[in-house]
C-alpha cells in the first residue's frame, strides 16, 4: 500500500505542510496545460497540498512572459474547487518583463496583487522574497511584507537565495521590530555537494553555514533542484559542472549502493535522504511527465535506516 503524504512543521509559523512540495515552474509553459492539470491531480491524489510557484514562471520560455504558472494553477483550482485544501506558495524579487530585480515596498505590494489576481485567490499562504536585494533596506522590505500579512493577503513569509548571515540578520531585525519573520529558506540543495567556489548566480546553493543554521533554529529548509534536472538517472543528462568536486564519485557510488540495497531509484533515494537526514528538508520536486512524478512520489514509501543515512551523508573521497 502506498504511503500518503505526511505533514511537517513549516518553521515557527505554526502551520504544517506536505513533506514534499510540488514545484510548478513549467506548468502552463514547457508543460502543456492538459498535462499540467494531470500532474497537479496526481500530486493531490497522493495527499499533497503544498504547491510552489512564482510571479516570473516561466518568462524565459519562448512565447511566454511570466505569470503563466500562477494562471494555470488558478484555473485548475477553480475547476477542482479545492483552494481551501491547498497551501500555496509564490515569490517576488526576480526580474521579468518590465519588472526589475528588487524588493522595494512598492514592488512587493504591486507584485503580490498581480499574483493574487492570476491565482484567483484572496490570500497567498507563503510568500517568498525570491532573491536578496542589497540595495533596499531590510526593514523596508520586511515592513512591506508585514503590511501584506496584516491585510490578509499573505499568511507567512519565506526567503530564497539568501546567504545564511543575511537570513540571520533579517530574522533578528524582524524580532526587534515586531515584524513578520522569514519562517523558511528555499535554496538550491541536493545530495551532491557543490565544489568549492562554484557559482550558480543568480541562484545560491545551500552550504554548510546554512545547513548548520537551519539545524540549530526553527527555520525550515526547502530544497529546490533536488534531482539536478534528471542527472542522477538519465544517460542524456550529465552532472552539472558545479557539482564535479573531489567527493562527487564517492557520493555517487554510495548513492548507487544504497539504491540497489533498498530497491529504489537514485532519484527516490536522493529525495528520501533530503527528507530524513539532518537537517530534514522539504524537497521542491517537479516533473514534466507522469512517470517522473510517480517515481518522485515513490520516495514517500522509502524509509532509510540510520546506517544508510550515515553512509550517504559521510561519503567522501577522503
Amino acid at each position: 500500500m502506498k504511503n500518503s503524504m505526511r505533514t511537517v512543521p513549516l518553521g515557527d509559523s505554526g502551520a504544517d505542510v506536505s513533506c514534499m512540495c510540488l514545484g510548478a515552474m513549467y506548468l502552463g509553459t514547457r508543460t502543456d496545460p492538459a498535462l499540467s492539470r494531470k500532474l497537479l491531480d496526481e500530486y493531490v491524489d497522493r495527499g499533497g497540498t503544498f504547491i510552489d510557484t512564482a510571479n516570473i514562471y516561466a518568462h524565459w520560455i519562448a512565447g511566454f512572459h511570466g505569470g503563466e504558472s500562477e494562471t494555470l494553477i488558478g484555473e485548475w483550482m477553480r475547476e477542482r474547487g479545492n483552494r481551501s485544501r491547498l497551501f500555496l506558495a509564490s515569490k517576488v524579487g526576480f526580474e521579468y518583463s518590465s519588472v526589475p530585480r528588487r524588493l522595494t515596498a512598492s514592488l512587493v505590494q504591486a507584485e503580490c496583487d498581480k499574483s493574487l489576481r492570476r491565482l484567483g485567490v484572496d490570500t497567498i499562504d507563503l510568500y517568498y522574497a525570491h532573491v536578496d536585494d542589497r540595495a533596499t533596506p531590510i526593514k523596508d522590505t520586511l515592513a512591506a511584507f508585514g503590511r501584506l500579512v496584516k491585510s490578509g493577503k499573505v499568511r507567512y513569509i519565506g526567503a530564497s537565495n539568501f546567504l545564511a548571515w543575511r537570513l540571520a540578520d533579517c530574522r533578528a531585525l524582524s524580532a526587534a521590530s515586531s515584524l513578520p519573520g522569514y519562517c523558511c529558506i528555499q535554496q538550491r540543495h541536493t545530495y551532491l555537494r557543490p565544489r568549492r567556489g562554484a557559482s550558480f548566480d543568480p541562484q545560491i546553493a545551500a552550504n554548510s553555514d546554512l545547513l548548520d543554521w537551519c539545524a540549530s533554529t526553527r527555520c525550515t529548509l526547502l530544497a529546490y533542484s533536488p534531482l539536478l534536472g534528471g542527472a542522477y538517472t538519465r544517460a542524456d543528462r550529465s552532472i552539472p559542472e558545479q557539482y564535479r568536486g573531489p567527493d562527487t564519485e564517492a557520493r555517487l557510488k554510495s548513492l548507487g549502493a544504497v539504491a540497489r540495497e533498498v530497491g529504489a531509484t537514485a532519484n527516490q533515494v536522493v529525495l528520501a535522504w533530503l527528507m530524513q537526514a539532518e537537517p530534514e528538508a522539504i524537497p521542491v520536486m517537479a516533473a514534466g511527465a507522469m512517470d517522473q512524478l510517480k517515481e518522485n512520489l515513490g520516495a514517500l514509501d522509502l524509509r532509510l535506516s540510520r546506517e544508510q543515512i550515515e553512509t550517504l551523508s559521510k561519503a567522501s573521497a577522503v
